[in-house]
């Protein structure tokens, strides 16, 4: 495991993370806001683990890619639930 780098939420995710895990931070911290929480201290968090990158909110939202390359989001409350 590489350990990583941390960004607070609506910042700038650092230049090395997938697209389309960009996408899927963006639609994390949309419904965030949507629902009214405060994120202001809030942060993320990306790693490498066996040269993948895996993304998790200090809520413990966690983002990572499927064998085929599309990022997944286990929401807390859903970890057990994961496919």
């Amino acid at each position: 495991m590489q350990l990583g780098t941390r960004w607070n939420v609506g910042g700038e995710p650092p230049a090395r993370l997938p697209e389309t895990m960009v996408v899927a931070v963006r639609g994390v911290e949309d419904e965030l806001a949507a629902e009214s929480v405060d994120t202001a201290t809030w942060g993320w968090t990306l790693t490498f683990l066996e040269g993948k990158p895996i993304v998790e909110l200090d809520d413990g939202t966690s983002i990572h890619l499927d064998a085929l390359g599309h990022a997944q989001v286990t929401n807390p409350d859903d970890a057990g639930e994961e496919d």
